[in-house]
C-alpha cells in the first residue's frame, strides 16, 4: 500500500531556538577551521620561501 503524506508536527519555539543555536555553532566552527587552514597555509608558504639550511636537495639517493 502506498504511504499517505503526513503533515509535520508544529514547530515549537524551543525547537526553533535549538536549531538556530546549532546553526550558529556549526557556522562558527566552520569559520574557525577556515581561518586556521588559511593561517597554516600562510605559515607553510613563508617557510618554503626561506632558503633551506644544510646540503642542497639536488642529488637524492637511489631508492633501490
Amino acid at each position: 500500500m502506498p504511504k499517505t503524506p503526513k503533515s509535520s508536527p508544529p514547530k515549537t519555539a524551543r525547537a526553533k531556538a535549538n536549531r538556530a543555536r546549532r546553526r550558529r555553532l556549526l557556522r562558527a566552527l566552520r569559520q574557525t577551521v577556515r581561518e586556521e587552514k588559511a593561517e597554516r597555509a600562510e605559515r607553510h608558504a613563508g617557510i618554503r620561501q626561506a632558503p633551506r639550511a644544510g646540503t642542497p636537495r639536488t642529488r637524492r639517493a637511489s631508492r633501490r
